[in-house]
């Protein structure tokens, strides 16, 4: 094994490992294997372990950072300027369980995050590890919600953001990433143009971490946090099946990675559980390939409303059918009209607005319990990933005022709604 990059502290990590072949590298701005070009993701010797690791983690901050032991964080993190994401709610589902007939389900809603999706845990983990790494600027390709995290955990480092996204992305998105005053570029084009185009310049600029392209293993890890989370929200405890949007696959494959590694040290029990992907149709590469048996992912030009999953080449594809046919899961996906539908429907049960990612998420719930692909008495966790404040266009013209009336008594009861 190559030795870890002399005086760098990355806490339990020790060296980045190919998915494929298994080779090591030091710890550093890698994404890439250079033996077989595969992808490479942390490796770790963990320090901690069962009562000692749980004992750790309980006393630590109510935010990610009290899984530190388990990340590529330097021992200080915590101390350090950043936007301290993490500890959203785990909400028992009751009402929406009974509507599609669940017995135990419960939303992770990742929405009470500082910029208002999961992506502020990667991007809080790729800041920490690209900081200690000597990176100056803070940069990414986005579909919206990494955009806001980048630039918002920049803001807070005192450090420049870059940001390039597309230009037909939610007016929504733009505003709230231009807000925290870096720099962002709208490039016309398509998320899988603007990735390559971000991988062309991190190879010219060598101060820029390029948070899911040139430090893509350390930024993936903060996804795993959501599966440490509801893992202690449950008392520690894996819930036997999973729902996960898909846009890179990267969630997915590390939520799974979570669990296992809870299981490994000690602080869960080796329980087997199923992991479900959600995508839209309009932009469905997986789900795809899944039903077609396939082991690998054709690239697709996506078309769907649910722009925040609208990565038509995800990375992590055929590692998401890797996990989905591992461990008895599957990968499903629903049209723009159905996403719309299961925005609505999570939002009339439980009160949470979720942004398209969200109703596309519910929308598969409902149609693998349809189609039995999942166990309506098993125990169901489904990620909400942001906050429907970012996506309004795609409600706008489903709701609105029940009436609208004259400020009479009589116009009121007028309407037969008293």
């Amino acid at each position: 094994m190559t030795a870890v990059l002399s005086g760098t502290d990355l806490g339990a990590a020790v060296a980045l490992s190919c998915r494929e072949c298994g080779a090591r590298v030091e710890l550093g701005p890698s994404y890439a294997c250079t033996e077989c070009f595969g992808p490479l993701e942390v490796a770790y010797e963990f320090r901690l372990r069962g009562d000692e690791l749980r004992a750790a983690i309980e006393a630590g901050p109510q935010n990610i950072w009290r899984y530190a032991p388990l990340l590529p964080v330097p021992s200080h993190v915590a101390s350090t300027p950043n936007i301290n994401p993490g500890a959203t709610k785990l909400v028992k589902a009751e009402n929406l369980g009974r509507e599609l007939g669940l017995r135990n389900l419960w939303v992770k809603d990742d929405s009470g995050n500082p910029t208002h999706s999961f992506k502020d845990r990667v991007v809080a983990v790729a800041l920490a590890a690209a900081r200690e790494l000597g990176f100056k600027v803070l940069a990414c390709p986005s579909t919206g919600n990494l955009a806001n995290a980048v630039a918002a955990a920049a803001a807070r480092a005192g450090i420049r953001s870059v940001v390039f996204i597309p230009s037909n992305l939610e007016q929504q998105k733009i505003l709230t990433t231009a807000a925290y005053g870096g720099t962002l570029i709208a490039v016309d084009g398509n998320y899988d143009d603007i990735n390559r185009l971000a991988g062309q310049i991190a190879a010219e600029q060598e101060d820029w971490a390029f948070v899911n392209v040139n430090v893509r293993p350390f930024y993936a890890e903060g996804s795993k946090t959501l599966a440490y989370e509801v893992a202690e929200s449950l008392g520690w405890r894996i819930p036997q099946q999973v729902v996960i949007p898909i846009a890179s696959g990267s969630q997915l494959t590390k939520v799974d990675k979570g669990f296992t590694e809870l299981a490994a040290l000690g602080l869960v029990d080796d329980t087997p559980y199923k992991i479900f992907g959600a995508q839209a149709t309009g932009c469905s590469p997986v789900s795809q390939a899944y039903k077609a048996g396939q082991d690998f992912v054709q690239p697709v030009r996506p078309d769907t409303i649910a722009k925040s999953l609208a990565i038509g080449n995800p990375a992590d594809g055929p590692y998401v059918l890797d996990v989905v046919n591992r461990t008895g899961g599957a990968v499903e996906d629903v049209t723009d009209e159905e996403v719309v539908e299961g925005i609505q429907l999570l939002a009339r049960t439980e009160g949470i607005f979720a942004e398209t990612a969200g109703g596309v998420t519910v929308a598969v719930l409902r149609k693998l319990l349809a189609t039995g692909k999942l166990d309506p008495d098993a125990e169901t966790v489904i990620f909400n990933t942001g906050d429907g404040l970012k996506t309004l266009d795609a409600i706008a013209d489903k709701v609105g005022p029940t009436a609208t009336i004259k400020p009479t008594l009589d116009a009121f009861e007028a309407t037969g709604l008293a």
